[in-house]
C-alpha cells in the first residue's frame, strides 16, 4: 500500500513538473515571437526611411516642376509621364550617347581590373619573390590613399600623352592592377584555395600560367563576379574622374549627363534630371539583382568583413 501511494506520489509530481515545463516553454516561446515582432517592425521602419529618398525620386520624375518641391509626399496629384520623353532627349546629343559612353567606360574597366588584379593576386598568394611583403605592404597602404592625391600626376602624365579628352585615362589605370582593394579580395580568396591542387598539377607538367588559367581561376568565380559588380558600380557612379579628363559634350558619362539638368539661372529642368536618374539606376540594379549570389559568396569566402 505504501509503494503505490509513493507511486502516485511520484507520477503527480512528474505530471506537474511537465506543465510547469510546458508553461514555461510556451512563455518563451511567445516572448520570442514577441521579440521577433518587434525586431522586423523596427527592421522594416529603418528601411522604408532609408528607401524614402529613393521612392521620392521615384516619384518626383512623374511630378511637374512646380510640384517636385512643393508636395513632400510620396503620390503623385499628377502623373507626368512626359517628363523621361523630355530628359532623354533635352540634352544634345540624346541620353542615350551617354548611356553607351558610360557602359564603354565600364566594360574597359572590368575587363582590366580582371585581368590585371587576378594576374598580381596570383604572384602576391603563390609566388615567392624578393621584397613580396614589402610590396604587399605598400599596395595595401595605397587604399587609403585618397585619390585626390594622385589625379594631378595622372593628368599630367596623360596629357603629356595626348589622352585628354578621350576614355583612356579612365580606362587604362583599371588595366594597370590599381585598384587595391581588388587584389586585396582575390588574393584573400587564393589563399583559401588548398596549395595541393597547385602542387598536383605541377606534378602533371603544369607551369604557372597553366595553373593561373586551368586550376585557379574557374574556381575563382564569386571573386571575378564581386570584383566585375563593384567596379561597375564604382566607374558607373564616377563623377570626378569623368569631370576631370571629359571635355567633349559627346564623350561625356551618365553623372556628367545628369549635370547638365542643372542651371546655374535657376531654370533647371528637375523632372527630366530626376527621370534619367531613374533610367541611370536601372543598370545598377539588374547587375545587384544578377550578381547577388555571387557578391554575398566573394565577400563571405574572402574574409572580408
Amino acid at each position: 500500500m505504501t509503494t503505490e501511494l509513493i507511486t502516485t506520489a511520484d507520477r503527480k509530481d512528474a505530471r506537474e513538473r511537465q506543465r510547469a515545463r510546458r508553461r514555461e516553454e510556451l512563455g518563451l516561446g511567445r516572448r520570442s515571437r514577441a521579440g521577433a515582432l518587434v525586431r522586423h517592425i523596427f527592421l522594416i521602419a529603418t528601411s522604408l526611411l532609408m528607401l524614402y529618398p529613393l521612392l521620392w525620386m521615384i516619384v518626383s520624375s512623374l511630378r511637374p516642376n512646380d510640384e517636385i518641391f512643393r508636395l513632400p509626399g510620396l503620390w503623385p496629384l499628377s502623373f507626368e509621364v512626359d517628363n523621361y520623353i523630355q530628359g532623354w532627349n533635352a540634352l544634345s546629343p540624346s541620353f542615350g550617347t551617354y548611356l553607351w559612353n558610360s557602359l564603354v567606360v565600364v566594360a574597359g574597366s572590368i575587363i582590366g581590373n580582371l585581368v590585371s588584379c587576378t594576374m598580381a593576386a596570383y604572384a602576391f598568394a603563390r609566388l615567392n619573390f624578393h621584397f613580396k611583403r614589402t610590396l604587399f605592404a605598400i599596395m595595401l597602404v595605397t587604399i587609403m590613399l585618397p585619390v585626390h592625391i594622385v589625379i594631378v600626376p595622372q593628368y599630367i602624365m596623360f596629357s603629356q600623352l595626348g589622352l585628354v579628352n578621350t576614355f583612356w585615362p579612365l580606362i587604362l589605370p583599371k588595366a594597370l592592377a590599381t585598384d587595391a582593394f581588388f587584389i586585396f579580395l582575390m588574393v584573400q580568396f587564393i589563399r583559401g584555395i588548398p596549395r595541393e591542387l597547385d602542387e598536383a598539377a605541377r606534378i602533371d607538367g603544369a607551369g604557372h600560367a597553366r595553373i593561373f588559367l586551368q586550376i585557379l581561376l574557374p574556381m575563382m568565380t564569386p571573386a571575378l563576379a564581386t570584383t566585375a559588380i563593384f567596379t561597375f558600380v564604382w566607374v558607373w557612379n564616377d563623377f570626378f574622374g569623368a569631370l576631370i579628363y571629359l571635355n567633349n559634350p559627346d564623350l561625356f558619362t551618365v553623372p556628367l549627363a545628369l549635370r547638365q539638368f542643372m542651371s546655374a539661372q535657376g531654370a533647371s529642368n528637375f523632372g527630366g534630371m530626376f527621370a534619367m536618374s531613374v533610367v541611370s539606376l536601372v543598370p545598377v540594379f539588374l547587375a545587384f539583382l544578377f550578381g547577388q549570389r555571387f557578391l554575398i559568396r566573394g565577400i563571405a569566402t574572402t574574409g572580408i568583413k
